[in-house]
C-alpha cells in the first residue's frame, strides 16, 4: 500500500503519477496539485490550467505577468 506524498494518508488505490522518470503517489488531485503544480511568479496561486510561461517564470496570467513586467503584450492562451 502506497502512502501520499502529500498527506502521509494509506490508500488502497493512489494516483500514480509520472515526471521526468520519477514516479509519484498521491491518494487525490488535491494533494498531486499542491506537490506538483507550478506556484504563479506574482499572486502565489497554484497554475492548474494553461497559465503564461516568460522564460523560466511561470504566471497563472497574462496580467500577472504584466505585473511583474515581465513580458509586455504577452497574452493569454484562448
Amino acid at each position: 500500500m502506497q502512502h501520499c506524498e502529500t498527506c502521509g494518508n494509506s490508500y488502497d488505490h493512489p494516483l500514480e503519477i509520472r515526471i521526468d522518470g520519477e514516479t509519484h503517489y498521491f491518494d487525490c488531485f488535491e494533494c498531486a496539485i499542491h506537490a506538483l503544480a507550478p506556484v504563479c511568479r506574482h499572486c502565489g496561486v497554484r497554475v492548474i490550467g494553461h497559465g503564461v510561461q516568460v522564460g523560466a517564470a511561470v504566471y497563472c496570467c497574462a496580467n500577472c505577468a504584466d505585473m511583474e513586467e515581465a513580458a509586455p503584450g504577452v497574452r493569454d492562451r484562448v
